[in-house]
């Protein structure tokens, strides 16, 4: 039996890069995983249920709070729990990833230099929509006593990335994982931050490289997460990805065992 086999599992955001690994590394273990993401289809979760477990997709836009109220109210009907909420979705890098409708736009550009609407993109997909599924989430957590909701963090938070608004929001969602765990914890439902490295998707066994990691390595952190019976003693914690993974034993889909990307 997979270890999260019967488990329920939301990740938002997860139709590409870290989110798309996530997804399908709980799907390994076993994990029904419902997915969200503003185009969304079926075919984009195919993999989850080849690697073991079943992909169910949602279309949510993030940034509206009817639809995600709609989604944790479909899970409900349809499941009667939630185990495991994954806050992955992240407006941040709209502008890096539309360079020709952004025209000019610089990632290191000083903060007196950005646009003011940056503050937005990164701070209300990725901050204020993580508060809201996790008031959602917790209100099925509470009714079992149990569950687990992990905050896609980076050591932004920690340390100057290049980017002011960047830091900001990424410390934000740390202080917020820190905060809901107190509240949290009476009711055994634990809350974390994690940071993932330097991600590579196109890692395979012929060339292997320990210095970055597959986003599907991440979801296996999770995955390893969610399956510890100690998992309270973490709960509160900014945790990394290749530190849980040299803890619990798990390698990537090269089989290396991948480093952390950098230090706190």
């Amino acid at each position: 039996m997979k270890p999260l086999q019967g488990k329920i599992a939301l990740v938002t955001g997860g139709t590409r890069n870290v989110g798309k690994g996530i997804a399908l590394g709980l799907g390994e273990a076993g994990a029904t995983v419902y997915v969200t993401g503003r185009s969304i289809t079926d075919k984009d979760v195919e993999g989850i249920t080849s690697a073991g477990g079943k992909g169910i997709a949602i279309v949510c836009n993030h940034e509206n709070d009817d639809e995600v109220k709609k989604v944790f109210e479909h899970i409900k009907e349809k499941e009667g729990k939630l185990d495991i909420l994954v806050n992955n979705a992240w407006g941040g890098y709209n502008r890096l990833r539309n360079r020709k409708k952004y025209k000019g736009f610089k990632w290191k550009d000083d903060f007196w230099k950005q646009p003011l609407e940056l503050w937005d993109e990164m701070n209300n997909v990725g901050v204020r929509s993580n508060y809201v599924t996790s008031v959602f989430a917790s209100e099925l957590m509470l009714k079992q006593k149990q569950g687990l909701i992990v905050n896609i963090s980076f050591y932004a938070s920690r340390k100057y990335y290049g980017n002011v608004i960047y830091g900001v929001a990424k410390a934000a969602v740390d202080k917020m994982s820190m905060d809901m765990a107190v509240e949290l914890k009476p009711h055994t439902i634990a809350c974390v931050s994690l940071y993932p490295g330097y991600i590579n998707d196109n890692k395979t066994i012929k060339k292997p490289d320990s210095k970055k990691e597959s986003s599907q390595f991440v979801g296996r952190a999770i995955a390893n997460l969610a399956s510890d019976e100690k998992i309270m003693s973490k709960t509160g914690q900014i945790l990394i990805a290749a530190e849980l993974g040299k803890e619990y034993g798990f390698k990537d889909i090269d089989g290396t065992q991948p480093e952390p990307y950098d230090t706190l």
